[in-house]
Parts: C-alpha cells; structure tokens; sequence
C-alpha cells in the first residue's frame, strides 16, 4: 500500500484537540458515540465503527447495517493508506434484465427503487469486522454498546428524520414493516422530538455484538433478510441465505492522484469518487484558482467544466473491476488531463460534454446512471495519528422501505444502470450476479508534501457527493479556507439545462456571472459533509451546516 501524508493549514475550526482524538458525524448521537469509544482508549477505526453503528440507529433513512460503504484508513505509525470495499453485491439469480418491465424495457427508477428486486446483500458488517480485525483496539462488543442503547431506551426524531418520513411516507402503503417503527399510534408520520424505541433492532445488534458477523449473515437474521425480500409486496427478490453466507468485504488499492504540493487518495473502482475527483483537479491545475478567488464566477466556471467533462468519463468507463476492465491509470493519467484541460476556456462553456479516450480505455458505450441523494459520512483521528473516513448507505430515503429485524434494507441494486445495453454494446454498470454496483461515495484523505495527512473528509449526495467533496478541497488547497468554511461554500451540480450552483446567498451571488459564460441558475442543493484537518494546534473537525451534524474531540 502506498505510504503518504499533508501539510499544516492556519486556520482554526470549532472543535480542536492536540495530541487527542476528534470525531465529526451527521448526527450528534453518532458523534457522542465515536468520541466516547475514543474516550474509553479505542483507536480511529473503533470509533468509525462504532458511529456506523449508531447511525443504523438514528439515522435510518441514510445508513445502517442493511447497506454497506468504503472505508478508508491511515495508519499513524507506518504511513500506510489502505481501503475496504464493503459495497453491496447482486445475488446470484441476478441477471442483466432484472429491472425490466412487462414491456421488455428498463422500469423507470421510481418504480424500481421499492420491493425486493432492489435489495443487494449487505456489505457494513463484513465491512465492520475487517476493519476492527485490523485496526481495532477495544473489544468488538464494546462498539455496538452506544447503538444498542439508543435502540433499547430510544432516540428524539430529528428535522432531517422527520422530513424524510414526511417525504417517503405516501410510498409505504405496502410496506407495514416501516410503518410500525416511524408512524405514530393513528398512522401519521412521527414528527420532530417524537421517541423512537426500536426493540428489534436492539436485540439483533446485542446478537451480533455476542456473536461476531455471522450472527448477521447467517442463521435467523439471514431468513429475515431473505423472507422480507422474497415475499415483499413490490417486485420480490430472488436472494438466498447462500448469497448472504458468501458476502466478504474486500481489500482494495487507494486511488491517488498530485494535485498542487498535495497527494489526494481515496476509494478506487467500483468507487468512482477517487478516479472523478482526481481528473477534475487534473484539468484544473493549469488554472491560478488561488488568484481568481471564491468569489469569483469565472472559478466556479471552470470548476463546472471539468466536472461535465469528468462526470462523462464516469458513465463511460466506470464500474466493478470485477467484471469490467476500469482504465484507473488512464483516467488519471498527467497528460490525458492536459488534454481534456485544453477544452476547458475560461471565457465560455463548452457547451458538449463527451467523454475521452484514455489510455488503456476498451471500446465502451457510455450510458447514465440514476443515483438518489442519500447516504451518511463520518470521520474520526485518534491520538497515534489513525484516521480514518467512512462513507455508509443504503441508497435512497429508507432504502427500498423493506425493513428486517428493525434495520433498513438498501435499494443499491437501482444504482447500476438499469438498461444492460446501449448502441448495441454492453454498458460497464449493468447488473449482473455477485456485481457491485457503481458508487459516487467519495472517502477521501488529502497529504502534504511531507505525506503527512492533513484533511479527511466525505459527503452525503447521491452523484453529488463528488462536487461536494471537490468543492470543499478547493475551498481547502486554493483557497486557504478552514474545513468548516468550505463545507459552507455553495454546492455546484449540473442536469440538462446546464449548471447549477446552490441558492444560498454566495451561489445566488455568483449565478449572474457563471451565466455570462454558460447556462447557469441557483438551485436547492443540500449536503451532508463531515471534515477532519490539521491545524497548528492539532486536529480539528466539523460538520455541514446543512445538518445535524456535530463535530467533538474525547
């Protein structure tokens, strides 16, 4: 694995600590538990792990054990980087044609994300044991106590609970299950400061935590999650307690890229995080952005080029390395982003955005992938130095609404490309059995010229978890700006109709400007972000605005 590291930046954020360790989640529960495992002598590993687990718990709508994520970890003493791919896979039945209507054709998302067919087997807790195997210094069963607490004596509905149950309950009315945990006693939503107790979900993580991950991937647990799949309302699945036996996490190689006097790393394939963050930073090195400045329309231009021209990369030559050849080396390569970066003018957009030709790439047909806004990252450093930056999910708003033993299963099958062909030709991201699906979760840890790690964030977003991860590194490495104040910089996405820049009072203030140079309008997008960096007096961290989020040192 590669050794690496970052330098000390100025600024001071809210939550600082020398010599001591810091934890930043997206819920303030979360983050009590990770710094009280930090408290009790745990390493940064522990403490991710144990937020993981909290937010199954009190974030259920973005995260949990009925999902999975990447998990990426710098080791204090030896400089190592190493990843854990712990996404979810296709059962074995799967076939290229499993979303697919009564007409022969793709079902249109909304109606593939509920039921069953949506449901991959779950990857967190293989995911759990690996990095605790490795890493993990208290005992396994002391990272499930936070969350079992919460789950046995109960939690407070947050704004951003409620809203999602608000906003997913009109599509449970064939879906019991759920509504018996977030619906109150006549049938409405629970709303904000409800009490929540989840029993089930408290004795099943008291099994795991007395009886390792098997406990979750076979046995009792393992008939729920396959009979609420198998007899779901909505589009029943055909995964087996074999699928779930033979899930194991997996190690992979970090993806890391120059960018200025900084090495940026993060997850590889089937992560297209690491690979799309790193050309967009590629095409604009040649670019001075520290003199053009956050205010300027002109840098939010060009961020917004390479990101139309990165993202046409990610539907082309994306997906499981597994099963398809993924050109990492040539979408990252030096001179191939020099020449993408010749398209971009700082005077106007380009207006077409197709995809290269990196070296190494085989012949491939670009198709585009649905991916809801979802998700939960958190982040944690302790006092040898680990850190560590976990994304977590389970798709969308409450997954596929299918619940077992009181946890949310995922919908991560709707984030292949649900149509297996186009142009006659195979698209890298179709299903097929044992696959994981393509990600935008975007872990990522940032080192100095001296491979010293000096930021460590993540973000929640659906295909906007990249711009949110890229814009805040710009915020960081060009712009001089704390971790905090580049969360707080406006979000930047793109659709049809071109850019789109948030519509808080500094993208309202921009849009004008960015328009000159090309279709551009401010737009509702919210994140959910979570940063560590090194400062001077230490670690610091903080949480997006946006949220609930908190950010606490032990």
């Amino acid at each position: 694995m590669k050794k690496l590291a970052v330098a000390l930046l100025p600024l001071l954020l809210p939550i600082a600590a020398q010599a001591q360790g810091v934890v930043a989640s997206a819920d303030p529960r979360a983050t009590e538990a990770g710094r009280e495992i930090l408290h009790e002598g745990g390493t940064a590993a522990d403490a991710a792990l144990a937020m993981m687990l909290a937010l199954t718990v009190v974030e259920p709508q973005s995260s949990g054990i009925g999902g999975g994520g990447f998990f990426v970890h710098h080791d204090g003493k030896t400089g190592t980087l190493d990843t854990i791919d712990g996404r979810e896979k296709a059962p074995a039945a799967a076939t290229p044609e499993r979303f697919f209507g009564p007409d022969g054709k793709p079902m249109p998302f909304m109606q593939a994300f509920q039921g069953g067919l949506s449901v991959g087997v779950p990857g967190n807790v293989r995911l759990l044991a690996m990095a605790h195997g490795k890493w993990g210094k208290l005992e396994w069963k002391a990272l499930f106590q936070p969350a079992i607490k919460l789950a046995e004596d109960g939690y407070d509905v947050t704004p951003p609970l409620a809203g999602a149950i608000r906003t997913m309950a009109p599509f449970w009315k064939n879906f019991p299950e759920i509504t018996k945990i977030y619906f109150d006693k006549d049938g409405q939503p629970l709303p904000v400061g409800a009490h929540i107790r989840n029993p089930a979900l408290g004795k099943i993580l008291r099994e795991i935590a007395d009886k390792g991950p098997d406990a979750f991937y076979t046995g009792d647990n393992a008939q729920a999650i396959v009979s609420s799949v198998t007899s779901a309302s909505l589009h029943p699945s055909d995964m087996t307690l074999a699928d779930l036996a033979a899930y194991q996490a997996k190690e992979r190689k970090p993806v890391c890229g120059h960018y200025r006097k900084y090495t940026v790393c993060g997850m590889g394939p089937p992560s297209s995080g690491a690979t799309t963050i790193l050309q967009m930073l590629g095409m604009l090195e040649r670019f001075d952005m520290h003199k053009l400045g956050k205010d300027s329309p002109v840098a939010w231009h060009l961020i917004g080029e390479a990101m139309q021209l990165a993202y046409a990369d990610r539907e082309k030559f994306l997906g499981d390395p597994d099963f398809v050849d993924v050109p990492v080396a040539g979408l990252i390569d030096p001179g191939y982003l020099a020449q993408r970066s010749k398209l971009i003018s700082p005077y106007r957009a380009l207006g077409h955005y197709e995809a290269g030709s990196p070296p190494g790439a085989p012949k491939r047909t670009a198709a585009v992938q649905a991916e809801v806004p979802g998700t939960t990252n958190f982040v944690a450093v302790d006092k040898a130095g680990d850190v560590v930056t976990m994304t977590s999910t389970v798709e969308g708003p409450f997954g596929s609404q299918l619940v077992a033993n009181g946890f949310v299963l995922n919908n991560e099958l709707t984030d292949f490309t649900l149509a297996p062909e186009l142009n006659g030709m195979p698209v890298a991201n179709r299903v097929e059995a044992g696959k994981r699906p393509l990600s935008s979760m975007s872990p990522t840890i940032v080192y100095d010229e001296k491979g010293k790690p000096v930021l460590a964030l993540g973000s929640a977003g659906g295909k906007r978890i990249i711009m949110h991860v890229m814009k805040s590194l710009v915020g960081v490495l060009d712009w001089d700006l704390s971790g905090a104040e580049a969360i707080a910089l406006p979000n930047l996405y793109f659709d049809d109709e071109g850019l789109m820049i948030e519509g808080n009072d500094a993208g309202r203030a921009l849009a004008p400007g960015m328009a000159k140079l090309g279709p551009a309008r401010a737009a509702d997008l919210g994140s959910k972000l979570t940063i560590l960096q090194h400062t001077p007096q230490g670690w610091v961290g903080a949480a997006d605005p946006r949220s609930v989020g908190t950010a606490a040192s032990e």
